[in-house]
């Protein structure tokens, strides 16, 4: 997430800028995170007010610019005496009504849990609790919706590309990547993720003090828990907080877990996790969650800059951008930890830090700008999406409904002529894999069923093998 917005802000300013990824956009934690664009209220006991009043505003510029990726939510807390008195958690939410501007977000407020919409699915003795506002995003949508308007601003975009060394020469970057080119460039950015460490050591040869603190997070989707589109935020009896949040119509997203993680490989979520979270809920729930159940588990690593905290859940999700020079020629900074919601203000400082090399930058843009496919100007969202509809009456709902929320305003160009060729299923046809695979830098079942879209989740082993033989041959 963080490469992607740096190399949109980097080629919206007038510089030549190539992203290389050694995967797929977003294959690794920005595809496996709790997908929301949120302050972070937990940050705010760790006296991280810093962090949650940046991530507050980012969340008002990313409603407005990134319209069909990131949607309000309400988020409920049932109130738990023993775990929080009721003014700790009063303050809390009046300074996160208050760190940052709301100007479409209502604020927080307590709630009865004993009637409806709010007691879905809770166990009776939950009768008091608290609602807030912040939001859900498709966070794969949003990498890939960052890496395409960069190239139509003049980047170069390559996936399946590492970057295996680099060596500074006469003031200038000279790179070699696995696809056998040489690059020159004025600076790098490591943003890496988990390698940032291993990247600028070993690859840049550049020593660093600076740490990566591997933390690992996992999740469960498992079906329906409670009727209702609002989200809960629970209090756990270890002070962390788990997420149930509506997932993809039919499912309930329940995460995270922090556990220490040693490799910067994909980690996988382990059956104590799983069994970790069902309990974590159904303090809660009125009939519980079941491991047997989970219809997927996923996580992700997140590369937190190493504060020497003991605590891995207080670790500090701020982020810190290094800049390493020679002579104050050929920098290159690295980006240590960072959040999804901050990923465009941090890609600004990361450009302020770069600009004493770049003399020719032009200015910073990005704060106002509409994502590819929330360019909507003045319509609606929901009328845009009516006129869409409209428009092929002769295709079914579910699969409009789909192609509209990954596409947005540029929905009409996926579905063209209303010929959409083989159904693969849930809502995914032919004309769609191909689109993605031409304009999205799909290449594999896996970069087209979980990451540009979620259609995976819905579809049966053989409709998920026969996309796999559909990429195979396209």
């Amino acid at each position: 997430m963080n490469g992607a917005g740096i190399a949109r802000d980097a080629a919206g300013r007038g510089l030549s800028v190539l992203l290389c990824e050694q995967d797929d956009l977003a294959a690794a934690t920005s595809s496996y995170s709790s997908k929301l664009i949120h302050g972070g209220l937990r940050y705010l006991e760790q006296y991280e007010f810093r962090l949650v009043a940046e991530a507050l505003a980012e969340r008002e510029v990313l409603l407005a610019t990134a319209r069909h990726l990131v949607w309000p939510a309400r988020f409920v807390m049932p109130h738990v005496p023993e775990l929080r008195p009721r003014w700790m958690i009063r303050t809390g939410l009046f300074l996160y009504d208050h760190l940052a501007r709301r100007a479409s977000l209502p604020g927080s407020e307590a709630v009865r849990l004993d009637a409806p919409p709010y007691s879905s699915g809770l166990k009776p003795q939950f009768k008091h609790g608290f609602a807030y506002s912040d939001c859900r995003v498709d966070d794969a949508r949003l990498v890939v919706a960052n890496a395409m308007d960069a190239r139509e601003r003049g980047a170069r975009i390559l996936t399946r590309t590492a970057c295996l060394q680099a060596q500074r020469e006469g003031g200038v970057w000279h790179a070699r990547l696995s696809d056998g080119k040489l690059v020159r460039a004025r600076a790098i950015v490591n943003a890496a993720g988990p390698w940032v460490k291993r990247l600028l050591n070993v690859r840049l040869a550049q020593p660093s003090r600076d740490a990566v603190r591997l933390v690992k997070g996992s999740h469960i989707v498992l079906p329906r828990l409670y009727q209702g589109e609002h989200a809960f935020i629970l209090q756990n009896d270890d002070r962390r907080v788990v997420f149930m949040i509506p997932y993809e119509e039919r499912y309930t997203l329940v995460g995270t877990t922090d556990v220490p993680e040693a490799s910067e490989a994909q980690p996988v979520a382990s059956d104590a996790e799983v069994e970790y979270l069902c309990r974590a809920v159904n303090r809660y729930l009125k009939v519980p969650a079941r491991a047997g159940d989970v219809a997927w588990r996923f996580a992700g690593v997140r590369p937190l800059y190493d504060d020497g905290s003991s605590d891995p859940s207080a670790v500090t999700r701020d982020y810190t951008l290094r800049v390493d020079d020679a002579a104050g020629t050929a920098p290159v900074l690295s980006v240590f930890g960072g959040k999804i919601t901050t990923f465009r203000k941090l890609a600004e400082h990361a450009m302020e830090k770069l600009a004493p090399y770049l003399p020719a930058l032009r200015p910073a843009w990005t704060a106002g700008a509409q994502l590819p496919g929330s360019d909507f100007g003045d319509v609606p969202r929901e009328r845009m999406r009516d006129e869409f509809f409209a428009r092929y009456p002769g295709i079914g709902r579910e699969t409009l409904r789909g192609i509209f929320r990954r596409h947005g305003a540029r929905a009409a160009e996926v579905a063209g002529d209303g010929d959409l060729g083989e159904h693969f299923g849930a809502g995914l046809h032919e004309r769609e894999v191909r689109y993605l695979a031409e304009h999205e830098w799909a290449q594999t079942a896996d970069d087209v069923l979980w990451r540009r879209t979620k259609t995976g989740l819905h579809m049966n082993a053989a409709q998920r093998a026969r996309v796999a033989a559909f990429m195979g041959h396209a």
